[in-house]
């Protein structure tokens, strides 16, 4: 890939790129969705693959009929890709569930690890909220700590997992949906096996950047950030680890016999799938893992790096802004996490939206533990912040935006994007008058809807 054409081009176009934008200034501005760490839009063959396979969309493993066994036959495709696509290979020990997404899918593992109260999971600071809660009701927690920057070493994680009793599970990330740090995660899997310690690898952020690490014992990832949005997540593990014991979910399609007082389970992976499938959402991920097969991962991690680059370096120049994590480490995802010098987080966000059309993120990004370290605070402050939230009051929570790129993101988009930014830093008054909302802490124009009694239901864009 050339600089040329990543400057002109990202290096795959997305369906819904550059939409017109409405901007309060009367203009119109092409959207740039800078939110790829939260979901991503379809690639355009992940579209076509859905629409062409809608005609004989049918009920999977639940019939006889043409449709039926095409259905069937694409769903359990789409299965042995997934196997491969997290380096295992079709026929092995392995299997593959199909499920919503990775937070689904940690939970599915956490209550068929069948952990007891005494149990320990070792885990980091730094994890997304899908691989710290479902831990939390079910055993004790170890945490790995993390330094200023956010970052931590092999030797942190194994004094974890030294210390004390061994635990059941090491449940990690492989990239870090806040930084964009990615951490040795092949040295970590093969330091937890030493210790017979098995692991479990979330795999969300990378699944989109990078090859999933074929070591893990268990890899969890989800289609949405893999620009296939249509429902399905997978979790991938040992067939033993399934085979016993009642499943997740309870249903049709778990099983070989059932009477009123017992029940026969089925073989995994069927027996961890109850009720009917998403096939239409197998067949997105399918289509997805094949796309990104056909750019490769090399075409790949250069235009992530370029990206990465770039939008660091924009960003670390402009006066007032802080940019959280490690100082452009080589193993980064395209993202970047920051603050503005006396602009709250929300307000940037809605500013770059309104006067800019750019979508970003803010707030905690489902990481809190992570990013108050990220952000330096005490005790006090972070203990104060909880009382208001407990109140109703989310005006001054903690957080800072977040741009994420994917693979339709041109070196053009960041240099538009760090204008942008460089603008609401730099002081100028923001042209219209923006109030916010204290009930979940968004700002909104002023007389808009969203604001107050008229919000929707859960509809702060900081929650999480």
């Amino acid at each position: 890939m050339t600089t040329e054409l990543t400057t002109r081009a990202g290096l795959a176009a997305l369906v819904g790129d550059g939409l017109p934008s409405a901007c309060i200034d009367g203009r119109e501005r092409p959207y740039l969705s800078l939110d790829a760490a939260a979901s991503t839009s379809a690639l355009p063959a992940v579209a076509q693959a859905v629409q062409e396979f809608l005609p004989w969309y049918s009920s999977v493993h639940r019939g006889a009929g043409l449709k039926s066994q095409r259905s069937t036959n694409a769903y359990e495709a789409a299965r042995t890709a997934a196997l491969c696509f997290a380096g295992r290979p079709a026929g092995g020990d392995d299997v593959a569930i199909i499920c919503r997404n990775t937070t689904e899918a940690i939970n599915h593992l956490a209550y068929r690890l069948r952990l007891e109260t005494d149990d320990v999971v070792v885990t980091t600071v730094a994890e997304h909220h899908a691989n710290l809660l479902p831990w939390a009701r079910l055993c004790r927690r170890r945490y790995v700590e993390c330094d200023r920057r956010g970052t931590f070493t092999i030797e942190d994680v194994t004094a974890a997992l030294d210390d004390a009793a061994r635990p059941r599970l090491l449940a990690i990330t492989a990239a870090s949906n806040v930084t964009g740090w990615i951490p040795p995660i092949d040295a970590i899997i093969d330091a937890a096996h030493e210790r017979h310690v098995p692991v479990l690898v979330d795999a969300a952020q990378l699944a989109a950047h990078r090859p999933l690490p074929s070591g893990a014992d268990f890899v969890a990832w989800s289609g949405h950030k893999m620009y296939a949005p249509f429902g399905a997540g997978v979790l991938v593990g040992p067939r033993a680890a399934f085979t016993d014991g009642d499943p997740f979910l309870a249903g049709g399609g778990a099983v070989d016999l059932v009477g009123l007082d017992e029940v026969a389970w089925t073989d995994p992976p069927d027996r961890e799938e109850a009720g009917s499938p998403n096939v239409i959402g197998a067949v997105a991920l399918h289509a997805a893992i094949d796309a990104l097969g056909g750019i490769g991962w090399d075409a790949i991690a250069t235009h992530d790096r370029a990206i990465q680059r770039r939008l660091h370096v924009a960003l670390t120049e402009i006066p007032g802004v802080t940019v959280l994590g490690p100082d452009l480490p080589d193993a980064a995802l395209p993202l970047a996490t920051f603050t503005v010098a006396g602009v709250p987080h929300a307000l940037v966000a809605a500013r770059l939206s309104n006067e800019h059309a750019i979508g970003v993120r803010h707030g905690c990004f489902c990481a809190h533990p992570y990013l108050v370290r990220l952000l330096g605070l005490d005790p006090q402050a972070i203990a104060a912040h909880w009382d208001a939230v407990r109140h109703g009051d989310r005006h001054a929570m903690p957080g800072a935006v977040r741009a994420s790129a994917g693979i339709s993101t041109s070196l053009a988009d960041i240099d538009r994007f760090a204008a942008a930014v460089a603008d609401i830093a730099s002081g100028r008054p923001a042209p219209v008058t923006y109030r916010q909302d204290s009930t979940t802490g968004d700002y909104h124009l002023d007389g808009s809807p969203g604001t107050g009694d008229r919000r929707a239901l859960g509809a702060s864009c900081a929650r999480g």
